[in-house]
């Protein structure tokens, strides 16, 4: 069966030709050097990380109803997001995103691969900003190349001072953006040029800015082979049918050099002209003719830079293309598979649930609780009295008045004062003593419900359950 080959590409050093291989766990580096290059593939990977930087850096700016519209408020325990404030009571929501996040992970990479990691995946988005940046002050491969084996000159430390102010520059706007989801942005950036700033927002400022220029500057692909747990367990996700990048070994082989117009499968060679570009273009440095490697991001660039020989050359595109382990059998790809339709149905219904949720959510939240110390009093005219704490939440970013009223018990009263005003994003603490008529209470406890309305705004309303108590009924 002519399945997809994988190749072991650790580095490793033979100690003899008879002798057992040894694993160097500790190879060094070698720096990759990758070719520019243009494609279809590039193209949407421009777009979706042309949306993604602007997005990063935009939100942070977008005003909402008087206020940022997306800012994560530590101190005052408050996350708003267009329009809407989240509390830590709203923590399981989070969860639950999260959650139905991994399912579209899951989803995608059974459909197409590692699409996230090519096309949306922060490292990568960053790696190939940084790398434009290198392009642009240092040339293209081959000149980096010639100019990093060159002695130091005037020339040379000049072009290398430009690309590191450069990637600095760009870790700093990332560090300043992800500050400002967390600080007000349009008082951070004052306050950085007056250089007013808080210990807070200096480390965080210093600390994001130090990884954004060591991760996409200096590792780099490191840290997707390395670091990043997705390459190891994506293959559990992988069935025959997932499109994966892959070399056509049928059409290819033999590679070798020829001149244009030659009869080259006379001579017993492939459609691959070995010129080695697919591996320039790589970002992570491999060969994807040697076969599916775990290292591979599916990132496109060695499809574009293989269509670009080929049409040079006067061949059929698709030397390398994204395709499936049964098309390349001969077999038919199937696309509803059970496990695509598990994953498609429980997706639907967790955004629908999701979604469900957030439309129906009231932004007020209601607790009570009863005062500590005696069960209850008796007043001057013989009426028996509770006392009880409200807290308030008030979740919209609007100020309300509420109305609070209470029900359960025939003639009972709130003696404290049933309407208060309570700041948008605040937390209140009301008390409130509520009394009844002995001659009601025909058992010693009673549900009751306090209900808590916004008087301008009638949809926004939250009920709480507690107990008046009262003395054991005389037999």
């Amino acid at each position: 069966m002519n399945q997809i080959p994988v190749k072991d590409i650790t580095p490793r050093n033979s100690q003899s030709k008879a002798t057992v291989e040894t694993y160097d766990l500790y190879a060094k580096r070698e720096h990759i050097y990758v070719k520019f290059y243009k494609g279809l593939f590039r193209n949407l990977r421009m777009i979706s990380g042309f949306v993604m930087l602007a997005a990063y850096f935009g939100f942070s700016w977008l005003q909402w109803d008087g206020h940022q519209a997306v800012l994560f408020d530590l101190p005052n325990r408050q996350f708003h997001v267009f329009g809407m404030t989240f509390w830590p009571q709203d923590f399981m929501l989070l969860s639950f995103l999260l959650i139905i996040l991994s399912f579209v992970l899951f989803l995608v990479t059974a459909v197409a691969g590692r699409l996230w990691c090519g096309y949306a995946c922060p490292q990568f988005v960053w790696t190939w900003f940084f790398i434009w940046a290198e392009r642009i002050t240092e040339g293209d491969r081959n000149q980096r190349m010639k100019r990093d084996k060159a002695p130091w000159n005037a020339e040379k430390l000049a072009r290398k001072t430009i690309k590191h102010l450069l990637w600095l520059l760009i870790a700093v706007a990332t560090a300043v953006a992800f500050v400002g989801y967390f600080s007000p942005i349009r008082e951070l950036v004052p306050s950085l040029f007056s250089w007013n700033l808080g210990p807070w927002e200096t480390w965080w400022l210093g600390f994001f800015a130090l990884a954004t220029y060591g991760n996409a500057g200096w590792l780099r692909e490191q840290v997707c082979i390395y670091m990043c747990p997705y390459a190891r367990f994506q293959s559990v996700m992988f069935d025959p049918d997932t499109l994966v990048i892959s070399y056509d070994e049928k059409r290819g082989e033999h590679r070798g050099k020829r001149k244009k117009g030659v009869d080259y499968k006379a001579q017993g060679l492939g459609d691959c002209i070995d010129c080695g570009n697919c591996v320039h273009v790589c970002p992570v440095g491999i060969d994807i003719r040697d076969g599916l490697q775990h290292e591979c991001v599916a990132c496109g660039a060695c499809i574009d830079a293989c269509d670009d020989v080929m049409d040079r050359m006067g061949y059929e595109r698709g030397l390398v293309r994204y395709t499936t382990e049964h098309a390349l059998e001969g077999k038919p790809t199937k696309l509803l598979r059970p496990r695509l339709v598990v994953y498609a149905l429980l997706l639907g219904g967790m955004l629908a649930a999701f979604a469900y949720t957030i439309a129906t959510r009231i932004p007020l939240e209601v607790d009570v609780l009863r005062d500590r110390g005696p069960l209850f009093t008796q007043t001057s005219d013989g009426k028996l009295e509770n006392s009880y704490t409200l807290k308030l939440a008030n979740k919209a970013q609007q100020d309300h008045r509420f109305e609070i009223s209470v029900s359960g018990l025939d003639g009972l009263t709130l003696v404290t004062d049933a309407q208060l005003h309570i700041a948008a994003g605040e937390l209140a603490d009301v008390a409130l003593r509520l009394q009844a008529d002995p001659a009601v209470m025909l058992r010693a406890n009673y549900t009751i419900i306090f209900h808590v309305r916004a008087l301008d705004d009638p949809s926004i309303s939250q009920d709480a359950e507690s107990r008046f108590l009262g003395p054991a009924p005389r037999r």
